[in-house]
C-alpha cells in the first residue's frame, strides 16, 4: 500500500517535440523506439538514500553487542532495517525487470529478471564460504571459538555431510547470512505477479496477500536440511513486503503513486507509528499491549496477526514498514533532503546494494570475531563501525566508478538524451 518513491514533479506525460527538417546545419534526431523512450526518466533519490541508510543498519544489527545498535530503527518501532530493505527491493526490481517482462518475446525478460536470481545465489555462496573462513580464522588465531556454536555453525561439526549438501541447497543457512536466499527465490516468482499486475495491480495485491494469509495460517516454509524447520526468512510470506514494493516501482515508471496521497492517510499512517514508537518505548504502554495481544492469541487469533513473528511476516511488522513507507513518500521535503550533496555518501551506497550488503555482511562477522578477541569498549565498537562504514563506502564508490564508461564520439544522429529501460534497469537493480 505505500509508495516509497512516486515520481518527480514534472515527470507526467512529455510534450511532443515540434517538427523540424534536418538540415546541414541541424542532424535529424533518432526516433524514439523501445530502447530509446520518448520519456526522461530520472532516478528518485530517496530510494538510493534509504537502502543506503538500510545497508548501514543491518551492518550495525548484524555485529550484536554494540552501543550503537540500541540507537537503530528496530528500537523504535516494530520493523526493522531488513523489511525496509525487501521493500524498497521490491520497488528497484518493479523499476528494472517489469518493463522486459511485458514485452514481446518473453524470454529476454525471464533471462534478465532470472539471471539477477542466478547472481544473488552464487553471491550468497560466496559470502556463506567467507564467513566460515572468517569465523574459523576466529578460532585457530584468536581463540574465539564461542562463534562455532551459534549462527546455525555447530552442525557443521556436527554433520558435516549433510551440511555440504544443505550450504549450495540453501536448506542449511547461517545467521545473518540468510537475506539474500529469500531474495533470490523473491526474483524467480517475480514475473508472475509483474504480469497479473499488468492486468490489474490490486489483482497481483489481493493474491499477495492471499498468500501470505496461507502461509501463516498453515505454516508454509522452505524447509531446513540438516535442522528441522524453514527458512529465517520465508519467501512465502515475505513476497507480500516485496510484491508492495514492485507494484510501487510499477507504478512510478508510469508516473504516477501506486496509493495516493491523501491527507488521512498520511495522519493515519503517522499515529501507527507513534503508537509503535509509545509500545517500544513506555513501560506501562508496552505491558498493557502485549497482554492484549497475548489474550487475542489465546483467545484464537493467529500468531501471524496477534504477534511479532519475523518468519512470518507478522500484521505488526508488516503495518509498520507500510507505515513508515508511506509517510516518509508523502512529504516532499524528505525528497529534497534525499537529494542533497551531503547525504550522496549513503547514496552510492544505496546504489551499489549488492556488493556493499555482500561485503557488509563479512565486515559484521569478522567484527563480531574481534569482539570476541578484546575486552568489551566502546572505542572498539566506535572503531568496527565506524572503520566498516568507511569501508563499505570506499568499495561503493570504487564500483560505481568501474560502472562509469568513456563518452562514445558525437555521430550525426546523436541520442537523446532520455534514458533507455536498460540502463534504467541497471542502475536500479
Amino acid at each position: 500500500m505505500a509508495d516509497i518513491t512516486p515520481a518527480p514533479k514534472g515527470q507526467g506525460r512529455a510534450a511532443p517535440p515540434r517538427p523540424t527538417q534536418p538540415t546541414q546545419a541541424q542532424p535529424a534526431r533518432a526516433q524514439p523506439t523501445q530502447a530509446q523512450p520518448a520519456r526522461a526518466r530520472t532516478r528518485d533519490p530517496r530510494l538510493d538514500v534509504f537502502r543506503g541508510l538500510a545497508l548501514i543498519t543491518i551492518f550495525i544489527n548484524h555485529m550484536p553487542g554494540t552501543v550503537f545498535e540500541d540507537y537503530t530503527s528496530r528500537n523504535f518501532g516494530f520493523s526493522d532495517a531488513a523489511e525496509a530493505f525487501v521493500l524498497m527491493s521490491g520497488v528497484a526490481a518493479g523499476i528494472a525487470y517489469a518493463p522486459g517482462l511485458l514485452r514481446r518475446p518473453l524470454w529476454p525478460g525471464l533471462a534478465h529478471v532470472w539471471g539477477r536470481s542466478w547472481t544473488l545465489y552464487l553471491v550468497h555462496l560466496f559470502v556463506t564460504f567467507w564467513v566460515m573462513a572468517v569465523v574459523a580464522a576466529g578460532a585457530l588465531w584468536l581463540d574465539v571459538t564461542a562463534l562455532l556454536g551459534k549462527n546455525n555453525f555447530g552442525p557443521v561439526f556436527q554433520k558435516p555431510l549433510d551440511v555440504m549438501v544443505g550450504l549450495p541447497t540453501l536448506g542449511h543457512q547461517f545467521g545473518y547470512v540468510n537475506i539474500l536466499p529469500m531474495y533470490a527465490v523473491l526474483l524467480l516468482g517475480a514475473p508472475v505477479m509483474v504480469w497479473i499486475a499488468a492486468w490489474r495491480k490490486w489483482a497481483a495485491l489481493a493474491v499477495s496477500i492471499s498468500i501470505w494469509v496461507l502461509a501463516g495460517q498453515f505454516r508454509l516454509n522452505l524447509p531446513n536440511y540438516p535442522n528441522a524447520g524453514g527458512w529465517f526468512f520465508n519467501p512465502i510470506s515475505w513476497q507480500l513486503i516485496f510484491t508492495v514494493g514492485l507494484l510501487t516501482g510499477m507504478s512510478l515508471r508510469e508516473g504516477k503513486r501506486f496509493v495516493p496521497r491523501r491527507g488521512w492517510l498520511q495522519a493515519l499512517s503517522g499515529g501507527f507509528l507513534v503508537l509503535a514508537l509509545v509500545w517500544m518505548k513506555w513501560d506501562p504502554m508496552s505491558s498493557y499491549m502485549n497482554r492484549t495481544l497475548h489474550a487475542a492469541y489465546k483467545a484464537g487469533v493467529p500468531f501471524y496477526l496477534a504477534g511479532f513473528d519475523k518468519t512470518y511476516l507478522a500484521l505488526p511488522r508488516l503495518l509498520h514498514i507500510l507505515a513508515l513507507a508511506y509517510f516518509l513518500s508523502s512529504f516532499g521535503v524528505v525528497r529534497r533532503v534525499c537529494a542533497m550533496r551531503w547525504l550522496e555518501p549513503v547514496s552510492v551506497m544505496g546504489r551499489q546494494a549488492l556488493p556493499v550488503f555482500a561485503f557488509g555482511t563479512i565486515l559484521s562477522l569478522t567484527g563480531q570475531v574481534l569482539k570476541g578477541a578484546f575486552p568489551p569498549a566502546w572505542q572498539l565498537d566506535a572503531g568496527l563501525i565506524a572503520g566498516g562504514i568507511v569501508v563499505l563506502w570506499a568499495l561503493a564508490v570504487l564500483r560505481e566508478r568501474a560502472r562509469i564508461r568513456p563518452a562514445k564520439p558525437a555521430t550525426a544522429a546523436p541520442a537523446p538524451a532520455a534514458t533507455s529501460p536498460d540502463s534504467v534497469a541497471q542502475a536500479a537493480a
